[in-house]
């Protein structure tokens, strides 16, 4: 299928690592030009050396003096934006929602949803110059399900989801469709260290913690990160135009997070 993004100009937060740079590369791969931001310094001079084509910025998204200089560097870069995809968030802590410091707590509302009203505020106006403006925020399964242990992650995810929808009614007008994916249980280096620090706290095996995980889902697999690009890439073409205010998950029907 053509999903009609060759020359799509688009943004990808946390892109240098994971799950943001299979989106970015995703995207590179459909012909679209693909700016990426990250904190990892090494992991963005790492992926300039290997996809030179892919532009690079360093970038805090929770600061917004960081932000407001990453879009000056898109803009010079890109000439204009299409998609933008609030990739970007933290774990945050696992504990009891008591014994959680409340300097963790702000940490990680400040990156998850500040730092996705931080972008958005600011690609509002270039987006709504493209013709084909889209916005896709990374939520998570914790967006819609309770999540023990993990009371800041969760809040800050289904945050996402109402901001999401919010900015659907409100930027329609302007042609820009927004939605979010809702990731499940997703591999890689950062599932296994979020498990193995539940293991820890509950005090049992990181096997066991997967298996339990993945217990509680339909398709017993872990989501790949091609997956939630493969979606993510649909939600930006113009064959998605009528797709907006959506909450789409990519979990393999999980029904309870543990």
């Amino acid at each position: 299928m053509d999903l009609m993004i060759d020359g799509l100009r688009v943004l990808v937060t946390a892109g240098a690592n994971g799950i943001g740079m299979a989106i970015a590369e995703a995207f590179a791969g459909e012909g679209a030009r693909v700016h990426v931001c990250d904190i990892d310094k090494q992991a963005l001079q790492a992926l300039a050396a290997r996809r030179p084509e892919i532009g690079t910025s360093f970038c805090d998204v929770s600061d917004r003096d960081s932000v407001a200089a990453l879009f000056e560097e898109v803009s010079s870069h890109l000439g204009g934006l299409d998609c933008l995809v609030n990739n970007a968030g933290i774990a945050g802590p696992t504990a009891r929602v008591g014994e959680i410091d409340p300097g963790d707590w702000e940490r990680t509302l400040a990156v998850n949803i500040t730092g996705q009203f931080n972008c958005v505020r600011l690609a509002v106006p270039h987006l709504a110059r493209s013709g084909n403006g889209s916005i896709c925020n990374l939520s998570s399964a914790a967006g819609r399900l309770g999540f023990g242990l993990r009371t800041p992650y969760a809040a800050s995810k289904w945050a996402v989801v109402g901001f999401t929808k919010s900015l659907s009614i409100e930027l329609a007008e302007l042609g820009i469709r927004a939605n979010a994916i809702l990731p499940g249980i997703v591999e890689g280096e950062r599932q296994d260290r979020v498990l193995t620090e539940k293991a820890r706290a509950s005090g049992r095996t990181l096997d066991e913690m997967k298996r339990e995980a993945l217990a509680r889902a339909s398709v017993k697999e872990m989501v790949t990160p091609r997956q939630l690009a493969d979606a993510i890439l649909f939600l930006a073409s113009p064959r998605s135009r009528t797709t907006s205010g959506q909450a789409v998950s990519v979990c393999g029907d999980l029904q309870m997070l543990s």
